[in-house]
């Protein structure tokens, strides 16, 4: 009996053995392919191909530096672990691309760092100050949810971060912001490797939005484009071909003259080449400043001259302006206290804030975008095969209001009656994506003719894949000037309310979007799945779920326990 016992014990021991060795081998043999197995449903562990082409496409070192090193509550650890994530699969992908976690509060006394934040905010490194509450005491702590990607001495600062927005779960904002990580930063990755910065013009002539309108947007811009005016009766053609001096993308803000024909025909035959035209047009001349100082305003068409050529494309912005009760406020004069106006907050509604679409890349995880004085945006039937996406829309609670018809502020003497606001979502902005239609198939005139074949160039009735935006309100480029302080304020910034939208990243993404041959984008639309507990339950049933976490263990150990002495028994029986 001994013997067999102890040839028992010593085959136990040898089998132990094996298994560990067989466990140290194929750990090793794993940590050596850059694998696994992602079980997610929505695959929020595997990088998009895109992301992996750019990545194996990486010749030289880039370094990531991660602003997130240190102890953080839930949320931000949330983020931080799936930082580290993403980057350590970029390293695995490609070993050129290193990454490191640093703790910008840890050094220098606090004179030596407040100096520091000011520099740093300066770059846009803004930190957030969280109160943190623990047992003993409350502490004050500066957070940067910031990464700074370098490349050859280049540096893209990227934002980990969303913006919180108003009404929306804070743990679906710290989602949205771990859902658009790879995008992130594969997209800075691919700016700095970017030779070339593409050409962004916006077209002068029609009283458009001035520099110092568009000043916020186009400094923003600058980093990665080169910014430009253009007008259009300095040039014979748009240029396209050339790659060092084309046009990439074409911005048309708020135009309120009317464009001739020789000027649809240089933007027809640009589209017409795969040029890209961003329309930001305001079909009525509605206007809340001129409102104020007269009290009332007729609004009518703007003669733009270019309803032929967006309807052959397949979007027509109609004379109308929508009505949304979700939507921006206003301070109006209520009364006098003294020699001092009175005045009072009221819900705007010819200044909706528009939807999102979550179901496209460029509006994924966007806030609300401000609007004045929208039209609606029907999509046409086209002769080619044209993609139309909506991107903003208005609430279910909107409705439309046509020409002509005064405005004054007497709407809102009255409390909004809901049944009237019941025409549903109206489309506000439209990307639009295929071959397009020539506007002038079939009536290029002899002077047309002669302009393109002087140039070497001929006629074509259909165009290159290309991409367009149409917006029926140009005020969402416009950022606001204080003429107080003689300073711009940010594109977005309602002052009324002392909050910014999403308008900048908005038109932003779009950019990106229309500009991204390489697919990168696609990681915009990656969903990471939120699944909340529900909290109502859990408080309910608190004692109960304590329980079973002390309880379940304890139980599963014992049967366990009591298997394996059964097990033990029954081999080691006479």
């Amino acid at each position: 009996m001994f013997k067999r016992f102890k040839s028992n014990r010593t085959q136990s021991v040898l089998t132990i053995a094996l298994v560990a060795v067989i466990l140290v081998v194929v750990n090793i043999i794993s940590n050596s392919f850059n694998s696994h197995i992602d079980l997610t449903e929505e695959g929020r562990f595997t990088l998009t191909e895109p992301t992996k082409n750019l990545l194996q496409s990486v010749k030289d070192p880039v370094l990531v530096r991660v602003l997130l090193d240190g102890k953080f509550p839930a949320g931000f650890k949330r983020l931080q672990a799936s930082t580290r994530e993403i980057l350590e699969d970029f390293h695995k992908l490609n070993s050129v691309v290193e990454y490191k976690f640093e703790d910008p509060s840890v050094i220098g006394n606090n004179e030596e760092k407040k100096k520091r934040y000011e520099e740093m905010a300066k770059d846009g490194l803004v930190p957030m100050r969280l109160r943190v509450v623990d047992d003993k005491e409350k502490t004050e702590q500066y957070i940067f949810p910031y990464a700074i990607v370098n490349y050859h001495g280049n540096e893209v600062i990227v934002k980990l971060l969303e913006n919180d927005v108003p009404g929306m779960n804070p743990e679906m904002a710290l989602n949205n912001s771990i859902a658009l990580l790879e995008y992130k930063l594969s997209n800075a990755v691919q700016k700095l490797l970017n030779n070339r910065k593409p050409n962004i013009l916006f077209v002068e002539g029609h009283n458009e939005l001035k520099r110092e309108e568009t000043a916020d947007l186009e400094q923003t811009l600058s980093a990665f484009y080169k910014l430009g005016r253009l007008n259009l009766d300095s040039i014979t053609l748009i240029p396209f071909d050339d790659i060092n001096n084309r046009v990439d993308v074409l911005v048309i803000a708020k135009p309120k003259t009317a464009f001739s024909e020789k000027q649809k025909f240089q933007l027809d035959h640009y589209i017409m080449q795969g040029g890209k035209v961003i329309w930001l047009i305001d079909r009525l001349n509605a206007d809340l400043a001129g409102m104020q100082q007269t009290g009332e305003m007729l609004p009518v068409d703007y003669p733009l001259n270019i309803e032929d050529q967006l309807f052959k494309y397949g979007a027509r912005i109609n004379p109308n302006m929508v009505l949304d009760l979700r939507c921006a406020k206003i301070p109006l004069k209520v009364g006098a206290n003294g020699n001092a106006p009175q005045m009072d907050m009221f819900d705007w509604y010819y200044h909706p804030l528009a939807s999102p679409n979550e179901a496209h890349p460029v509006t994924k995880s966007l806030d609300l975008v401000w609007l004045q004085f929208p039209a609606s945006i029907d999509t046409i039937r086209t002769k080619t095969d044209i993609r139309k996406t909506i991107l903003l829309a208005s609430s279910k609670a909107s409705r439309a209001q046509f020409t002509p018809t005064k405005l004054n502020f007497e709407i809102l003497r009255y409390k909004a009656e809901p049944d009237k606001f019941n025409k549903g979502f109206q489309p506000l902005a439209v990307m639009l994506e295929g071959t397009f239609s020539s506007l002038f198939e079939n009536r290029v005139t002899t002077e047309q003719t002669a302009v393109l074949q002087q140039l070497g160039q001929q006629f074509t009735p259909l165009s290159k894949p290309t991409k367009m935006l149409v917006v029926a309100d140009g005020d969402i480029a416009r950022n606001d000037y204080d003429f107080k302080q003689n300073a711009m304020l940010p594109l977005g910034y309602n002052r009324f309310v002392n909050y910014k939208f999403a308008n900048k990243d908005f038109l932003q993404n779009a950019i990106e979007y229309m500009l991204d041959d390489k697919g990168i984008i696609a990681a915009r639309g990656k969903e990471v799945k939120l699944r909340l507990m529900d909290k109502e339950m859990a408080t309910d049933n608190a004692n109960v779920i304590r329980l079973a976490n002390i309880l379940l263990p304890l139980l599963l150990i014992g049967a366990f326990g009591l298997f394996f002495m059964w097990r033990r028994k029954k081999q080691f029986a006479i």
